[in-house]
């Protein structure tokens, strides 16, 4: 796996910018992975994501986290 954002115990609009600022700093085709436990990350970073033009390659719950799997385009 690539960079890894821990936005766990972080409300919004917080895991959306460390999202963002993680995607500017990789490389086209790496992979970040976002892990969080704001229930508004469910919409807000396959928004941020579509917005961007990245590719979402999975996103689940596993244990009250919000895991997100991102490949920059």
């Amino acid at each position: 796996m690539g960079k890894i954002v821990d936005a766990r115990g972080l409300r919004c609009p917080i895991p959306v910018i460390k999202t963002k600022k993680a995607l500017d700093e990789i490389g086209s085709g790496e992979i970040l992975e976002v892990k969080t436990t704001d229930p508004a990350s469910r919409s807000d970073i396959p928004a941020l994501v579509n917005r961007l033009g990245h590719y979402l390659i999975e996103s689940k719950e596993e244990a009250g986290e919000f895991i997100f799997i991102i490949k920059k385009i």
